[in-house]
């Protein structure tokens, strides 16, 4: 006998509404002698008859026998042993304890019955949690037909919206198996709203052949058929809709990433190969926030991040700065010497990460706002911190137009870059701008990274998974062009998530990487070209 009976029979007269099962004091001596006696099938019908019961006696003896404290004397009288203390099993009375007690052996059969039928009485808890939690363990159960009454019934008690839903769910289920013809049509197709994946296989194996246990009727077939069907839809576009949301996750990562390469090498031409290092410094700079604030403020370390930011930035961007001045200032115009001195720093900076923090990963830790997620589709499920990156990467790019076109460094920055030697004429300190664009591109390069540290852990290799990417973003959107950047970035992220689930993430990537040498080939200034003098 299947544990889906003992289960539901704790709850049935309490479904019935009695109020005077309640008030019973005592378990019935015949079910506590079978449960002491040596017949296994009359010890489940014991177990099922005491769940029936479904009252707080019933439960001491189910505890009791799942606990092994419940004892027998020769004549079939049984009790509560516990400790020194002994309760008469069949009265609830306290006495005083036999000395022909033997012990109620429990067997795996046996207690895994007791474990169904104590989860049955978990419905009845006044508790919303207990009732969720015991309407969940119902569920990849398999129900026969004579049980569909008992679920209804329960269903009709039930006042939470939730738990109603997952106990109709289970009614239905068991509508399946029942005799009538119009039944299990009717409850094939109310499962098509299910999530559930033991219902999806349940309702396969109805399309089996009818001689390999598959429904025989072509009607109740039609109709698994059809509830299969709409599973299939709804799983089909839960997965396109989540793809886009990790698409657009991706992108806004790329864009991170790619925004301050967007910035040295789209306005300044400098081929950086050490702009991931400088995302790594910017991630390494949040773990060594997050390690002060858990050394000197630990009752504010949920909000870490709001010095993170600012620190991330300004230390990429001294970084940036002093990398400019030292090495890149004397290597403008010369692109293979830049390449290969900026590759060469990036082996430098990630031997010195390696040095100071260790060769392995440090954690990042998420604050507690920004855990868990949103549940969308009943089962699609969007992390906070991916919302919270996607909503970043937007307030970076406009803050990054804003100082470009609404601010004197802005419009400094767009004079040396169109046209140094008139720019130097009329007093523009081409030098300073240069130092001081390099910087603000390595110091968005460091928000990038302090955004990357909250979607995994991080070590010395991060920068290096996203520096040609980065590269792509900004040859594929237009040397120069904020906005070119930005669509790149996130048509990339669809694209390669998009891909993903029909070529894999390997072959994503190679033709997403064919895709850009083709476009290049064809059009070489990228999505958007420059316009005006500036394109000389």
């Amino acid at each position: 006998m299947k544990t889906w009976r003992y289960l539901l029979c704790s709850a049935a007269l309490v479904l019935q509404g009695s109020v005077g099962l309640v008030a019973h004091a005592a378990v019935a001596p015949a079910a506590l002698q079978a449960l002491a006696g040596d017949d296994p099938d009359a010890r489940m019908q014991a177990v099922s008859d005491i769940a029936a019961q479904a009252d707080d006696d019933a439960a001491r003896v189910l505890h009791a026998l799942k606990n092994e404290t419940l004892y027998a004397t020769p004549d079939g009288k049984v009790f509560i042993v516990d400790g020194g203390s002994a309760v008469d099993a069949a009265s609830g009375k306290a006495v005083t304890a036999p000395a022909t007690l033997d012990g109620i052996v429990v067997n795996n059969r046996l207690r895994g019955a007791v474990d169904a039928a104590l989860s049955g009485l978990a419905l009845l808890s006044p508790q919303r949690a207990e009732r969720l939690a015991a309407a969940r363990s119902l569920q990849g159960s398999e129900p026969d037909a004579a049980q569909t009454a008992l679920l209804r019934k329960a269903a009709a008690a039930e006042t939470d919206a939730e738990i109603a839903a997952l106990l109709r769910q289970l009614t239905a289920t068991a509508d399946l198996r029942a005799a009538d013809t119009a039944t299990r049509r009717d409850a094939a197709l109310a499962l098509a709203g299910s999530t559930d994946p033991a219902v999806r296989r349940t309702l396969q194996a109805m399309l089996a052949p009818a001689g390999s246990g598959g429904e025989p009727d072509a009607a109740v077939r039609a109709a698994a058929r059809a509830a299969l069907d709409a599973i299939d839809s709804r799983a089909a576009r839960t997965e396109f809709i989540g793809n886009l949301f990790y698409g657009i996750s991706l992108g806004s990562v790329l864009l991170l990433a790619a925004l301050g390469l967007a910035i040295t090498f789209g306005l300044m031409g400098i081929i950086n190969m050490a702009h991931g290092e400088l995302l790594m410094i910017g991630a390494y700079t949040t773990y060594g926030c997050q390690a002060l604030f858990r050394h000197y403020l630990p009752g504010a370390v949920d909000w870490y991040l709001a010095a993170a930011l600012p620190a991330s930035f300004i230390v990429a961007a001294l970084a940036g700065m002093a990398l400019e001045r030292t090495v890149i200032r004397w290597l403008y115009g010369r692109p293979l010497e830049t390449l290969l001195a900026t590759w060469g720093i990036s082996l430098m900076l990630m031997q010195l990460v390696r040095t100071l923090f260790g060769a392995q990963n440090v954690e990042v830790a998420n604050p507690a706002w920004m855990s868990g997620g949103v549940t969308v589709l009943g089962t699609l499920v969007l992390p906070y911190n991916r919302i919270a990156i996607i909503a970043f990467a937007f307030l970076v790019v406009g803050a990054v137009w804003l100082v470009l076109t609404r601010t004197r460094l802005g419009l400094f920055v767009r004079a040396v870059m169109q046209n140094r030697r008139m720019a130097d004429c009329v007093g523009v300190p081409t030098g300073r701008i240069d130092m001081m664009t390099f910087g603000l591109g390595s110091g968005i390069a460091g928000l990038g990274g302090a955004a990357l540290s909250q979607l995994g852990n991080v070590g010395p290799d991060l920068g290096q998974a996203y520096i040609i990417d980065s590269f792509m973003v900004v040859v594929l959107g237009g040397v120069g062009q904020l906005a070119g950047t930005v669509i790149a970035a996130l048509g990339l992220g669809e694209v390669n998530k998009l891909l993903e689930p029909v070529a894999g993430a390997v072959l994503a990537k190679i033709a997403i990487l064919v895709f850009i040498i083709v476009f290049i080939q064809r059009r070489p200034q990228g999505l958007f070209a420059l316009k005006g003098r500036s394109v000389e």
